[in-house]
């Protein structure tokens, strides 16, 4: 428990000092925001805005991290060093960040709303997830533990198993099914990206669910003392409990400079990262349907996205919505910015504490 606490405060120090420190640079350079002629009027006067806020996150979380481990192996502690699910779900959330970086560095430089190109942009993401979704499978512990599990999850393992055709079409099975995870969480936070501190509010949410999870699942891990009958069979629980806390913390000291009106955005930098990071969360704690309901509001606002793009398409130019994402149709209906993000934000903690109630009952029901 201590790790954690360390590890959190580390990480929301880090991003409450090291943010406005980035702003100067990245304002200095005159590396700020396109922003898109199409969407509400607005949103214009951010043009220009710093952006790829989300490296200052990503950097505050790893450094908390290891920060933490050394600290912990310096006083003897049971922690020890980085896990390997640790380890695997930082590499999953850096590599996605590093190509949102890429995405944001092309938007800049080349003063327009879309950098990377689509199929880029599909191959960065689908390497870092394949990768992933390799090694996910590697490293088992003494109980023969890996970080992922070939079976479907919910709240834990189900009996359906990706390997029934084969140990190799099993594991090529789990990489996709992995990667439909990891495209679904970044570019459901990336579509949420689009008010100040709309993602990064909602995205806290959602990692100190994840932060319970791993405490819990910690504490009932099957073989450890104390646990009950009901046990959970999760490779590295409280460790992906301190990632998860250092993300807690890391979006809190920046979303001291998101909220509105935001002195800096965090870009498909932060975006990517972050959803790259609730899909590592979910396949690692073995919660992999459960992250329809944890992350309704991410799903909520993909919906919104393909419901407009299909009726329209559909129905020879007619909308569902007056935009989408779906926060800008409230803006456009007129919302003040503030008020949809406040609250998208009980919504998004609402669907958390359905999940997190579901969770709970299934342990207690057993």
């Amino acid at each position: 428990m201590i790790a954690l606490l360390v590890g959190s405060a580390a990480a929301l120090l880090f991003a409450f000092v090291g943010t406005p420190l980035f702003i100067r640079l990245l304002v200095k350079r005159a590396y700020g925001q396109f922003i898109r002629d199409d969407g509400p009027t607005a949103h214009h006067t951010k043009r220009g805005t710093p952006t790829m806020g989300g490296a200052v996150i990503m950097g505050s979380v790893l450094l908390a991290y290891f920060l933490t481990h050394l600290l912990m192996m310096a006083l003897g502690s049971p922690v020890g060093g980085p896990s390997a699910s640790g380890l695997l779900l930082l590499f999953l959330a850096t590599g996605m960040g590093l190509v949102g970086f890429a995405d944001d560095f092309t938007k800049i430089s080349k003063q327009r709303s879309l950098g990377l190109s689509a199929p880029a942009k599909i191959a960065g993401q689908t390497l870092v997830g394949v990768i992933f979704g390799v090694l996910a499978l590697q490293f088992p512990d003494e109980k023969g533990r890996t970080p992922a599990s070939t079976a479907i999850s919910f709240i834990r393992d189900t009996p359906l198993d990706l390997a029934f055709a084969g140990t190799v079409l099993g594991a090529i099975l789990f990489v996709i099914w992995s990667n439909l995870i990891i495209t679904g969480a970044s570019n459901g936070v990336n579509l949420a990206d689009g008010l100040d501190g709309l993602a990064a509010g909602a995205s806290i949410l959602v990692f100190g669910a994840y932060l319970l999870i791993g405490i819990w699942q910690g504490n009932q891990s099957c073989g450890s003392p104390g646990a009950g009958s009901v046990c959970y069979e999760v490779r590295d629980p409280l460790d992906l409990a301190l990632v998860a806390g250092a993300m807690c913390g890391a979006l809190v000291g920046f979303l001291w400079y998101n909220t509105s009106p935001a002195r800096i955005f965090m870009g498909d930098t932060g975006s990517l990262a972050l959803g790259g990071a609730i899909a590592g969360f979910a396949i690692l704690s073995r919660t992999e349907l459960l992250l329809v309901i944890l992350a309704g509001l991410f799903v909520m606002i993909t919906l919104s996205v393909i419901i407009q793009v299909g009726y329209f398409k559909l129905s020879g130019g007619k909308r569902v919505f007056k935009m989408a994402p779906l926060q800008h149709h409230f803006e456009l209906k007129g919302w003040a910015e503030v008020t949809v993000v406040v609250r998208f934000w009980i919504l998004a903690g609402l669907f958390v504490a359905v999940a997190l109630g579901i969770f709970y009952a299934e342990w207690v029901v057993g």
